[in-house]
């Protein structure tokens, strides 16, 4: 028998076959995410440091989905219950996504010290950037609410080569805080910060209501760190047709009778028809990513087919009809026609949407 000859191996790396040096950084980074997943980072912006949780690992030639919260709450408080939806699981599986915590409202973040000045909200949008450097990712698809939303919107504007797409639920582009807002909407009501960032998240009949969604977020906010800082933000200045406008797809969305409904509405008059789609739910109140998870999920599916992304997902309750319609309506001053338009009704089920000819229905 041959005798067997002791070879030594010096342990190392080495690209497997094809692999180039930036495929190979990839999938170390791709490894440092799935052994982080779930984990908090934070990183350091010229505003301080904000913090951020990674779900999923990067996959080729996808954009990450970032979310950013509305004011009182964080990305747990505001979107978890859209993500742990049982269709949404199909979404998160075909992308990374990134959930970004504004500065003071993560989970056990300190009281600020005396005399802190809170970032505005468009410094806030200028730190996106530092999340997306520390992650090496190129371009995201945006999903916001309320103050989250202008903030992505802000972004969008700064850095459009970015930005894919956005969902921005219950944006406002007009230049007032939040504060100033529930203080007019609040007149002769309690003037206390947790009622106020309430009466700024949910309708006036929700509130009346004082259902347990209600009482679960009053408890929320009313002891979430960090509150009494009034932010202040620029007016978005949207132009249809001009320099200033969201050059990505983009799907708005706003619940009946919402506190931001007409906002809403006047940011649609103000997009890009051909790239923006709206969605009005019924019977979604305030925070329709609360309280019809399912239904936005199904809304986002088909906005990022539309996008040429998860072309063979199976709609369960989003399906494109061949009916030919034409959606269009007058905005308020008779003369501005709105951009594609999805209605929702609980009663009929139906979603009307661009382009124009196609119909989406939904069976709930």
């Amino acid at each position: 028998m041959a005798e067997l000859q002791e070879v030594q191996i010096t342990e190392e790396k080495p690209l497997l076959p094809g692999q180039t040096p930036e495929a190979a950084k990839e999938a170390e980074l791709a490894a440092r995410i799935l052994l982080d997943q779930g984990q908090t980072h934070s990183v350091e912006t010229p505003y301080g440091s904000v913090t951020f949780t990674v779900y999923g690992t990067p996959k080729p030639k996808r954009p990450a989905i970032l979310t950013y919260h509305d004011v009182g709450l964080n990305y747990k408080s505001c979107f978890q219950p859209l993500f742990q939806f049982e269709d949404m699981q199909e979404i998160i599986q075909n992308f990374v996504r990134v959930h970004v915590d504004a500065p003071g409202m993560e989970e056990g973040a300190p009281v600020f010290p005396l005399g802190y000045q809170y970032p505005s909200l468009d410094q806030l949008a200028d730190m996106i950037p530092c999340v997306l450097q520390y992650l090496n990712f190129s371009t995201i698809i945006g999903v916001g609410v309320g103050a989250g939303a202008y903030i992505l919107a802000r972004y969008a504007l700064n850095h459009p080569d970015t930005v894919e797409g956005l969902v921005l639920i219950n944006i406002d582009p007009n230049a007032k805080g939040w504060m100033d807002w529930a203080a007019h909407k609040l007149t002769g009501l309690t003037s206390s910060i947790p009622e106020m960032i309430l009466g700024h998240l949910f309708s006036q009949e929700e509130l009346s209501g004082n259902s347990e969604l209600i009482q679960k977020y009053r408890n929320i906010i009313t002891h979430a760190p960090n509150l009494d800082n009034i932010e202040f933000r620029r007016d978005l200045n949207f132009e249809r047709g001009g320099d200033i406008t969201l050059r990505c797809p983009v799907m708005l969305v706003v619940g009946d009778q919402a506190p931001h409904e007409d906002a809403v509405v006047e940011c649609n008059s103000k997009l890009d028809p051909t790239q923006t789609s709206f969605l009005k739910m019924a019977d979604s109140g305030g925070q329709p990513q609360l309280t019809q998870p399912g239904k936005l999920t199904e809304a986002f599916k088909y906005f990022l087919q539309g996008m040429g992304y998860m072309a063979s997902s199976c709609m369960t309750r989003l399906s494109r009809s061949r009916t030919a319609s034409l959606t269009s309506a007058a905005s308020v001053d008779g003369n501005r026609s709105r951009s594609r338009t999805l209605s929702q009704s609980s009663e009929s089920g139906t979603l009307s949407s661009g382009p124009p000819g196609h119909t989406m229905e939904v069976s709930c």
